[in-house]
């Protein structure tokens, strides 16, 4: 697949608040997949953590709903350019998961995997310590099929990308292995304050 480097989008205009490159997007939230929007019912959703775990586990979203209910007030980034601030969602932390499964101390990294077979790379450290979601709603309301509904990952001090819609789980690794896009030239990790949109930035 051949990745272009010139996204085009708004004028950037001077905003210390945005990261480099980036263009403030109001209260528009563009659709942007790499595959077609599933028709995924909530009854059929499932979200499991296994891999390099104590013990695998699985949660339909009757049982996550009912896990300790948290939630993520600021800002999200997209690699093509755009940003949202003051943005809303509501859902479990991942830390919830992640200490009912326990993770090998060896452990280092994590494969988000969606349901339609989407995935992408993570390390640990970007999903403990309260900086990431299984997110269900978006400004109180359920999270739209669009967006990534019934619920999708949420790890907003990343790129987007990084924040798998329709996600099916995490597979727990001791070492790093590229996903969908990280695949196709895009940065293993993400990170918007230091423009990793691709390898090698």
């Amino acid at each position: 697949m051949h990745v272009t480097r010139g996204f085009t989008g708004r004028p950037r205009v001077h905003n210390p608040g945005l990261p480099p490159g980036q263009y403030d997007a109001g209260d528009d939230w563009p659709v942007l997949s790499a595959e077609v929007t599933p028709d995924l019912a909530p009854e059929d959703w499932t979200f499991r953590v296994d891999g390099l775990v104590a013990e695998a586990r699985t949660w339909d979203l009757a049982q996550a709903r009912q896990l300790p209910r948290s939630a993520y007030e600021g800002d999200i980034h997209c690699v093509t350019g755009w940003s949202r601030f003051g943005v809303r969602f509501g859902g479990v932390s991942l830390d919830v998961f992640l200490d009912a499964a326990v993770p090998h101390a060896r452990a280092t990294h994590a494969v988000a995997y969606s349901h339609t077979g989407y995935t992408s790379n993570l390390p640990l450290a970007d999903l403990r310590g309260g900086r990431a979601w299984i997110a269900f709603t978006h400004d109180g309301e359920p999270l739209a099929a669009e967006h990534g509904g019934p619920a999708r990952l949420l790890v907003p001090h990343l790129y987007f990308w990084k924040s798998a819609k329709w996600i099916a789980g995490l597979r727990i690794l001791d070492h790093d292995e590229p996903g969908f896009w990280e695949q196709n030239g895009y940065h293993a990790r993400g990170n918007p304050w230091e423009e990793q949109r691709y390898s090698g930035d």
